[in-house]
């Protein structure tokens, strides 16, 4: 309950940031060229709290579904504009300053992207140092030279401190379908080298798992103990009898030393009785334990429905800071928002294609869990956290869908282009396309959503 409660606050936190950014740029460059704004409201349904500020023409409003937000104008196409304020309409203003109050929602959430990475930057962020863990024989990556305990330094001479950096670096190698990559490593943690990646035969759906198995490698991984930290309720586990706190010491008699070790045991025994032995509070307790069967690209596995306990110190040596002056931080956060705005437009467009797999699509739920984490992590992660949902919001806003800004903005290059408007029938139309559209979006981003919630 009380991670649910700080997941829902956390989206409610981000959502309110982000909706409000996007609106206030809609807001403020609507009323810098001589527009006027009605209503400036976050959220939607049934106002909570309204306000008008001294002499401020606009009515604020905090609405009682967080879930959006909307810059209401004055137009002729609405309601009906006293003459001495046409001007002021914003139907009547030229195509540039329509164009413009419509691009400036996605472009506040890139600026504030920009800000986002910026302070996370300047704060800095300790991440996990790019070390490898497991190199699967004759692989893409054994037959370039990399060895387990190899430390990444920079791929395609682009420093690469942290996992999170290299992980988004080879993504977009991944993406541009590059026949090559360059990795600069320390082999063993100690000797330079560089190391050459043929890219040319890589099969992968562009998921960061099969990514990286797809390549040849795997990250260090800490050896966890087998102490179930989380329970999912009505899961195998919670059924056998499971709770938070358990460590588990055998399986079907066999000892087990390590969490992954005990994952590899449930994972090859669907819907098969398993005889576990945990320590409870000093105690051993024998347990029945049938994990269910779940099917994923064709391979099936077990699941039993539990959380590792990762409340463990990392190590110093497997971690880095990521870390920039005020000055000099400025250049990193632009490029970051821009690496990340073009590797979530060419990851879209693969998906369109069936290049990607739509199971990338992630909805609210999802979102609410991530919100949740990185605000527990710190600071620094949240903020990274809110960069991404923000560029993500940006990037789908300047789609040309029909009801987005980039609908609205394929209609003002229409426009552009034959000199007069879009016509209402047609505009029409393309909003009915639009909502079965964002509609299909919405039940696929759920359908991800809660097969996550049950894995």
């Amino acid at each position: 309950m009380l991670e649910f409660l700080q997941s829902a606050i956390s989206f409610i936190v981000v959502i309110g940031i982000l909706v409000t950014v996007h609106e206030f740029g809609h807001f403020w460059v609507a009323r810098k060229l001589g527009v006027k704004v009605l209503r400036f409201s976050i959220g939607f349904g049934k106002p909570i709290l309204t306000w008008h500020r001294k002499n401020d023409e606009t009515e604020y409003v905090l609405a009682a579904i967080p879930l959006g937000g909307y810059v209401k104008m004055l137009d002729e196409r609405e309601s009906e504009v006293e003459e001495h304020e046409l001007d002021r309409a914003f139907n009547r203003k030229p195509l540039s300053t329509r164009f413009a109050v419509v691009f400036a929602g996605p472009l506040f959430n890139f600026l504030f992207a920009i800000a986002a990475y910026w302070l996370m930057f300047v704060i800095g962020i300790t991440g996990l140092k790019p070390v490898i863990g497991n190199v699967t024989p004759d692989s893409i990556a054994a037959n370039a030279g990399l060895e387990s305990g190899d430390v990444i330094v920079a791929i395609n001479e682009k420093r690469s401190p942290t996992w999170e950096t290299s992980i988004l670096a080879i993504l977009e190698q991944a993406i541009d379908d590059s026949d090559s990559m360059q990795v600069d490593v320390l082999q063993q943690g100690q000797t330079p080298a560089r190391l050459t990646f043929d890219l040319r035969n890589l099969e992968t759906d562009l998921d960061r798992n099969t990514l990286l198995s797809g390549i040849g490698f795997q990250p260090y991984r800490i050896e966890l103990p087998p102490v179930v930290g989380e329970v999912i309720k009505g899961g195998s586990a919670d059924e056998a009898g499971l709770i938070a706190g358990d460590k588990v010491i055998a399986t079907d008699g066999k000892p087990v030393s390590t969490w992954f070790e005990w994952v590899k045991l449930v994972q090859k025994s669907p819907l098969k009785p398993m005889q576990v032995t945990i320590q409870r509070q000093g105690e051993n307790l024998s347990l029945t334990l049938i994990p269910k069967k779940k099917i994923e690209k064709s391979k099936e596995y077990g699941y039993v429905g539990v959380m590792v306990d990762t409340k463990i110190e990392t190590p110093e040596s497997l971690q880095a800071v990521l870390q920039y002056g005020p000055g000099e931080a400025i250049l990193p956060a632009i490029e970051k928002t821009m690496q990340i705005s073009v590797l979530t437009l060419r990851m879209l467009g693969k998906m369109v294609v069936g290049e990607a797999s739509i199971e990338n699509i992630s909805g609210p739920i999802t979102i609410a869990r991530y919100a949740g984490y990185s605000a527990a992590i710190g600071f620094a992660q949240f903020l990274a956290f809110l960069a991404i949902v923000s560029i993500s919001l940006g990037v789908l806003n300047l789609l040309p869908i029909p009801l987005l800004d980039g609908g609205h903005l394929m209609y003002y290059m229409v426009e552009f282009v034959t000199r007069k408007p879009v016509s209402e029938k047609m505009q029409l139309v393309g909003q009915q396309l639009g909502i079965l559209l964002l509609g299909f979006l919405m039940i696929i981003a759920f359908y991800n959503d809660l097969l996550r919630v049950l894995q």
